[in-house]
C-alpha cells in the first residue's frame, strides 16, 4: 500500500510525461504540501524500487540527476492489493470488500466479474 504523500507524487508523475525531483516538488508546493527536498527524493527513489515509477539519468549542469515517470501498472498492483486481501482473509476479506462496492456502476461491477473469474 502507498502512504498518502506517495500517492500525491505519483499523481504528480501521471499528470506528467517526466519530471524531476524539482519538479515534483514544486507541484506538491502548489498543491500545499510542505516537504523537503530530501523527503520527495526519498520518496520517489523508494517508488522506484518498489517498480511503480521509471527512472532516467541525464547529465545536468556538469553531473547528472534523475528523470522520473509513471510506469502504467495501476492493473497489476490493484491485481497484488486484491490478491493479499483473499490470502490475509479469505471469504471474509471478499465480503468486507463487497460491501464497500455496493455504490459501483453496473460497468465496474462487470470488470470486477471478470477480474475475479481470471
Amino acid at each position: 500500500m502507498l502512504g498518502p504523500l506517495e500517492r500525491e507524487v505519483v499523481w504528480v508523475l501521471k499528470s506528467r510525461e517526466q519530471a524531476t525531483i524539482r519538479d515534483v516538488l514544486a507541484e506538491l508546493r502548489t498543491r500545499g504540501k510542505d516537504v523537503a527536498y530530501t523527503t520527495v527524493s526519498t520518496i520517489l527513489t523508494r517508488l522506484h524500487s518498489k517498480g511503480l515509477i521509471e527512472r532516467r539519468s541525464e547529465s545536468f549542469k556538469g553531473g547528472e540527476r534523475y528523470v522520473y515517470r509513471y510506469k502504467d501498472i495501476e492493473g497489476e498492483y490493484i491485481d497484488s492489493l486484491l490478491g493479499g486481501l483473499v490470502s490475509a482473509f479469505g471469504t471474509r476479506g471478499v465480503v468486507h470488500l463487497a460491501r464497500r462496492l455496493e455504490g459501483l456502476s453496473s460497468t465496474d461491477i462487470d470488470r470486477l466479474r471478470q477480474r475475479l473469474k481470471a
